[in-house]
């Protein structure tokens, strides 16, 4: 997997936090610093932290599974986009400016759990984890904060389209991998 592949699976994974920052900066009554830094440290965190434990668990049940590891990969990318489109349609949220561990921890954990499957298929794939999750922590943090913003200037006027976006994002890299492995696409 090269940089960029790495990259667009970042981003697309970045896309809940991104829009659930988006509406958090749209509930938000001030936006401080502090409402951005908090929102990328949560929500970047758990994607850094979610890829590490799934890469874990992959990597102890790959000898189990090496020979359909490619069909996992582009069933659970493939799953986790179509989910992110689905989300897309679905009626916003209720808003609120609660900035607390709690909320922040369940809103955490609740847009990272793709990047729990995303880290399996990593191991799959032999990924460079630690590089691999990084990338995809900083990328939500930085997106985090920038939609906390984005959110108080604009609305949910952009919150469909970055989940849409970040669903066909993984279900075309998913593709990409199961037709590499498959033999349509050179490697």
């Amino acid at each position: 997997m090269d940089f960029w592949e790495l990259l667009l699976i970042a981003v697309g994974l970045s896309m809940d936090a991104f829009a659930v920052s988006i509406c958090k900066g749209l509930g938000t009554r001030k936006v401080k610093p502090r409402h951005a830094l908090l929102a990328g440290l949560w929500f970047g965190g758990f994607q850094f932290l979610m890829p590490v434990i799934g890469y874990l668990l992959g990597a102890r049940f790959e000898a189990l599974i090496q020979s359909i590891d490619h069909w996992i990969a582009f069933v659970l990318l493939a799953a986790i986009g179509a989910g992110m489109i689905c989300e897309a349609f679905k009626e916003a949220d209720e808003l609120n400016d609660d900035y607390g561990a709690k909320t922040m921890l369940l809103l955490a954990v609740a847009t990272s759990i793709d990047a729990l499957a995303v880290g399996v298929t990593f191991a799959f794939l032999q990924a460079k984890l630690l590089p691999s999750a990084g990338l995809i922590g900083v990328t939500t943090f930085l997106l985090s904060g920038a939609g906390i913003y984005i959110g108080a200037a604009f609305g949910t006027r952009f919150k469909a389209a970055s989940e849409i976006a970040g669903g066909v994002i993984l279900i075309l890299i998913g593709l990409k991998i199961l037709l590499e492995h498959l033999g349509v696409l050179a490697l």
